[in-house]
């Protein structure tokens, strides 16, 4: 025993100048191994020229028909980072939308609650329970994970124990976002010029069928298609 506490001691000693951590060691001398924290998506490198279109919340679908159409019409293989108790009041529209669409339902909680403020148990039943219910409604497990925002707005919306917990509930990747293009009341945030690997973040509800026109509006004129972001986001480290 003493022999393997000194050498987990000399490999410290030789891995902490280059920068490196030294695996750990529980009560009994033996490495632990050390979490595994989900990548961080504001952005995708690619040299492909592609956008990501990404959906949040899931409440409004009663107004948002004209918005399922053209999600359908146009083949956008958006991400849906959907709140169980929203889209369990219309499985219909969201059934129908996978149905005939490439887009995909990913992880965004259960309760949309703010990642920093809870614990890591806390965390891991938010991000487990909400891939559970999903896999129950749709018979497809997320594979990526959008933290819902923060009461204050404060950026970031997750810490490691949030990169943590997602791993640990199977998603390959956190997810937040390069533009925020969602109309709020009367007011419309003025769009960018768009790049390859950005991430748009819209939400469901009436305006969503005017913004999806504007976002591919401007990815036409930048030469851009939208893509699914989950294939992306398991390639690119």
């Amino acid at each position: 025993m003493s022999r393997i506490r000194g050498t987990l001691a000399a490999l410290a000693a030789l891995l902490l100048p280059l920068g490196m951590a030294a695996p750990a060691a529980d009560a009994a001398g033996g490495a632990v191994a050390a979490p595994v924290l989900a990548p961080v998506y504001t952005h995708v490198d690619t040299e492909d020229p592609v956008l990501f279109i990404t959906i949040d919340d899931g409440w409004g679908t009663e107004s948002a028909a004209g918005a399922r159409k053209l999600l359908i019409d146009r083949r956008v293989p958006a991400s849906l980072f959907l709140l169980p108790g929203a889209y369990q009041r219309d499985m219909d529209y969201y059934r129908t939308l996978l149905a005939h669409s490439p887009a995909r339902v990913e992880n965004h909680t259960v309760s949309h609650r703010d990642m920093t403020t809870l614990t890591a148990a806390e965390q891991r039943a938010e991000i487990c329970g909400a891939r559970d219910q999903q896999l129950s409604a749709f018979g497809d497990s997320p594979q990526l994970f959008r933290p819902a925002g923060g009461q204050d707005h404060q950026w970031p919306y997750y810490n490691d124990d949030t990169r943590t917990a997602a791993t640990a509930c199977g998603a390959k990747a956190v997810v937040t976002w390069t533009h925020d293009l969602t109309t709020w009341g009367s007011w419309t945030p003025p769009t960018p010029e768009l790049n390859r690997g950005d991430i748009v973040l819209l939400h469901m509800g009436p305006q969503l069928e005017g913004d999806l026109k504007r976002v591919l509006a401007a990815a036409d004129a930048a030469g851009l298609r939208p893509a699914r972001l989950r294939e992306y986001a398991h390639a690119a480290r």
